[in-house]
Parts: structure tokens; C-alpha cells; sequence
């Protein structure tokens, strides 16, 4: 009898934990397809609207302090978050383990500052949007491979069929747009190519690179531990390397950014969105795992659209309708999986024995 109620306890356990986790990993796909309105809206404002199409170098150098000031706005909303959660005591003292434990979101923020938000703004200014969203879609895959090959994480058959099939529904939405969006004879073009690589490898590699420290760490404070790096590593690091050692005029870029009430109203309604946004993201690794974490958080794709669509009153294409059943019906194949394999991925103890 006592067995039998410790086995009910423990699949209740299991269900409400797989509940919870595409619960979180919804809302990443949410308000990670809002972030795509007020991203792009932000290129059209001074001082990024005033840079010639044809320079690289000062695009580039925009973008970069672009993601820096939307780093320090992200990291605001955070502290604020935890603040009201009573967090920030963990926080710092997660920072300071940095041998054992918060080494692991210094590595995460290079993949998903330097690499895939800056590559995803890359993709926006010198392709598209709609370009930046559809090779982000690719993600879960680089994300599901490194937990696999790194720490073990496991992917069930039905499991990767959802993630193709959410794949495929993104590809479905986006692709008539992408192929009418892409230009060869833009000769900057390769730019915002090479940025959608960088976002899909960058986001893919830093939640598995993140869910190695989510064992022994609360996602919210492992989060503000991400974005902490990544504004160091752009402030202290990035930027002012670019600003001695070239005449590019990043000072000027950074003054006009913070001073110009429209760009920064973009950028706040960007962060408030990617704060929050990473936050679900991050608790739904710890709840369901990277793969399917990734995976459901894919059907920003559809709400990418349906915030475009209210903000341009233009009505989606056939094919949107198309993808969103792909797209819902591949979050059902993995939701519909038993919650005990859900809760059984991965084959590797606390971070602190590994590291």
C-alpha cells in the first residue's frame, strides 16, 4: 500500500513537472515571437536608420551596440524579477561560483550574445526579418544534438519526430517569404546569411550548454547569471576593443542609441519581451530538457506572424494556416509522451561532480 502510494506520488510528480515545462516552453514561443516587432521596428529609428546599406563596418559595429544596450535593458527586467521573487541573494551567490557553476552562463551568454542575438539583429538589419526568424527555426536540432553527444540527454523517436515535425511547420510559414525576401545582388547580403547561421547555432548551443549547471541552479537566477556575462563581455570586452583599435565612432552610436526616445522605446519593448522570454525558456530545460524545451519553443514561428499581422494589418497567407497545424500538431506528438520518460533524460549527476 505504501509503495503503491509512493508510485502515485511520484507519476503525479512527473506530470504536473511535464505540465509545467511546455506550459514555460509556450510562453518562450509567445514572447519570443513578440520580440520580432519591436527587433526589426528598431533599424528604422536614428541612429540605425542613418547608416548607409553598404557599410559593413558600421552596420556591424551598430548591431553590436544594439545587442550591448539590449543586454543592459534584459538584465534590468531580470533583476527586477528576482527582486520581487527575492532572488537576488542567490544570484550573487551563483556569480561567485564561477569554478563549479556560473562558468557554465559564462559560456551560454557567448553563444547567445555574441552569437545568436547579435546574429539574429545581423539577419534583420541586412536581410529580413522574416529571413532572421526562419534559420533560428533550426535551433532545437543544434540544442538536441550537443545534450545528446555532450551529457547523454535522451531523444525518444517520438520525441524527435515532434521536433521535425515543428521544424518542418516553421519552414512552411516562413519559406514563401524567404524566397522572396532574399536578394543576391545585395552585395551585404552574406552578412545577414551568416548571422541567421550564427543565431541558429548560438541558441541551440546555449541551452544545452546552460541545462549543464540547471541541476544544482534556480533557472530565474541562472537567467541574470547569462545576461550578467553577456554585458560584460560586451562592455568590458567587445566594445571598447572596437572602440581604441578602430575609427569606428562607437561612443557616438551608444550616446545616440540611449538618447533617442524612439530607439530606446523599441529596445525596452524588445528586452521586456526577451527577459521574460528567457526566463520561461530557461525553466522549461530543468522541467522537460533542452530538445523538447527547444523544439516547443519553435512555434514562436506562428506568433511571430500573428504579432506582425496585428501590427501591419496584413492578413497571413494560406500557407500560415498550413504551418500552424504543423507546427501545433508537432508540440501534441511531444506533449503525448508518458510524463516518467519526459522526466528520465539524461545520464549524468550534479554539475558539481562533472565539472
Amino acid at each position: 500500500m505504501v509503495d503503491y502510494a509512493l508510485n502515485q506520488a511520484i507519476a503525479q510528480h512527473h506530470e504536473r513537472n511535464q505540465r509545467w515545462g511546455f506550459t514555460w516552453a509556450i510562453w518562450t514561443a509567445i514572447l519570443w515571437g513578440a520580440w520580432y516587432v519591436p527587433g526589426t521596428a528598431l533599424w528604422y529609428e536614428h541612429p540605425y536608420v542613418d547608416i548607409a546599406a553598404d557599410n559593413q563596418s558600421l552596420r556591424l559595429a551598430a548591431t553590436a551596440v544594439m545587442t550591448w544596450v539590449h543586454a543592459i535593458t534584459v538584465l534590468l527586467f531580470l533583476l527586477l524579477w528576482n527582486g520581487v521573487l527575492g532572488k537576488v541573494r542567490d544570484y550573487g551567490r551563483t556569480m561567485v561560483r564561477f569554478r563549479k557553476i556560473s562558468k557554465w552562463y559564462a559560456l551560454a551568454s557567448l553563444c547567445g550574445g555574441p552569437m545568436a542575438i547579435f546574429g539574429s539583429y545581423m539577419a534583420m538589419g541586412f536581410v529580413g526579418p522574416v529571413f532572421a526568424a526562419i534559420t533560428s527555426l533550426f535551433y532545437p536540432v543544434v540544442g538536441a544534438v550537443i545534450a545528446t553527444l555532450w551529457y547523454k540527454e535522451k531523444i525518444s523517436r517520438r520525441a524527435a519526430i515532434g521536433m521535425a515535425i515543428i521544424i518542418m511547420g516553421g519552414v512552411v510559414i516562413y519559406g514563401p517569404g524567404l524566397f522572396g525576401e532574399m536578394d543576391i545582388t545585395q552585395n551585404n547580403a552574406w552578412l545577414g546569411y551568416l548571422g541567421g547561421i550564427l543565431s541558429a547555432i548560438g541558441w541551440g548551443a546555449e541551452g544545452a550548454v546552460a541545462a549543464r549547471a540547471m541541476d544544482v541552479t534556480d533557472p530565474d537566477v541562472g537567467i541574470q547569471c547569462r545576461f550578467s556575462f553577456e554585458v560584460l563581455f560586451w562592455g568590458v570586452l567587445i566594445l571598447p576593443v572596437l572602440a581604441l583599435f578602430t575609427d569606428l565612432p562607437i561612443v557616438s552610436l551608444i550616446v545616440s542609441t540611449v538618447t533617442e526616445s524612439k530607439a530606446m522605446l523599441w529596445i525596452v519593448l524588445a528586452a521586456a519581451c526577451h527577459a521574460y522570454c528567457y526566463t520561461a525558456f530557461y525553466k522549461s530545460f530543468s522541467l522537460i530538457g533542452v530538445g523538447r524545451g527547444e523544439a516547443v519553443g519553435n512555434l514562436y514561428a506562428v506568433f511571430a506572424l500573428i504579432f506582425i499581422a496585428a501590427f501591419t494589418l496584413q492578413l497571413p497567407q494560406w500557407y500560415f494556416l498550413v504551418g500552424l497545424v504543423l507546427t501545433v500538431l508537432g508540440s501534441l506528438v511531444m506533449f503525448a509522451e508518458p510524463a516518467e520518460s519526459v522526466a528520465q533524460l539524461r545520464n549524468i549527476g550534479p554539475v558539481e561532480e562533472g565539472a
